[in-house]
C-alpha cells in the first residue's frame, strides 16, 4: 500500500531527504545557537545542503557527458557542478574570514556569547 510507495520515495530520493536534514540543522544552528563559532559551523552545513540540492539537481539517471564526439543522449548539464565548485571557493573563504573576525572579537570582548556581546556593545 502506501507505505510501500513511501519506501521507494525514500529509496530513489534519499539526497533530497539528506538536502532537507542538512539545511534544517544548518539554520538551526545558526538561529539556536548564541556561541558565534557554532553559528559559523551551522552556516557550513547549511551550506553543504544548499550543495547537496544543486549537484542532486543537475543529475539525470544514465546521462553522459556533453561532448560531440561521443554523440546519444540525455546529456548531464556541467552547470551546476561549476557553479558548486565556485561556491566551495567562496565558502571556504568566507569561513576564513568569518573565523578571523571570531578571533579579533574573542580578543576584543573576551567572550564569544552573542548575548554578552549586545550587552557590552549597549553599555560603551
Amino acid at each position: 500500500g502506501g507505505h510501500i510507495v513511501m519506501l521507494e520515495l525514500i529509496g530513489t530520493h534519499y539526497s533530497y531527504f539528506a538536502y532537507v536534514a542538512l539545511v534544517g540543522i544548518g539554520l538551526y544552528a545558526v538561529i539556536e545557537s548564541s556561541n558565534l563559532v557554532k553559528k559559523l559551523i551551522g552556516l557550513n552545513i547549511f551550506q553543504v545542503g544548499i550543495f547537496l540540492f544543486f549537484i542532486t539537481g543537475g543529475y539525470i539517471t544514465g546521462g553522459v557527458p556533453p561532448r560531440v564526439a561521443e554523440g546519444g543522449g540525455p546529456y548531464v548539464s556541467p552547470l551546476p557542478q561549476v557553479l558548486i565548485l565556485t561556491a566551495i571557493v567562496v565558502g571556504v573563504s568566507l569561513t576564513a574570514v568569518g573565523l578571523a573576525l571570531i578571533v579579533r572579537i574573542y580578543e576584543e570582548y573576551g567572550t564569544l556569547d552573542e548575548k554578552v556581546l549586545s550587552e557590552a556593545q549597549i553599555n560603551e
